[in-house]
């Protein structure tokens, strides 16, 4: 069984001053700190989420 790709999301630009869904979208990708890192699996679900916060979060892919 092919294990799912992974996305490592990086939040780099803080989210005051920005519109309350997107600090919504960054808490709920899992983030508490700027300039921390999570790692999830490759879904439409985190895609979508990810391309809400594009400009303030950087994403690559795993390789595992």
């Amino acid at each position: 069984k092919r294990s799912m790709a992974k996305l490592r999301i990086v939040w780099k630009k803080s989210d005051i001053g920005r519109p309350e869904r997107q600090s919504r979208t960054i808490k709920a990708l899992g983030f508490h700190k700027l300039n921390s890192v999570v790692i999830h699996e490759d879904t439409p679900q985190i895609r979508g989420m990810v391309r809400a916060v594009a400009h303030l979060v950087e994403c690559s892919e795993v390789n595992e």
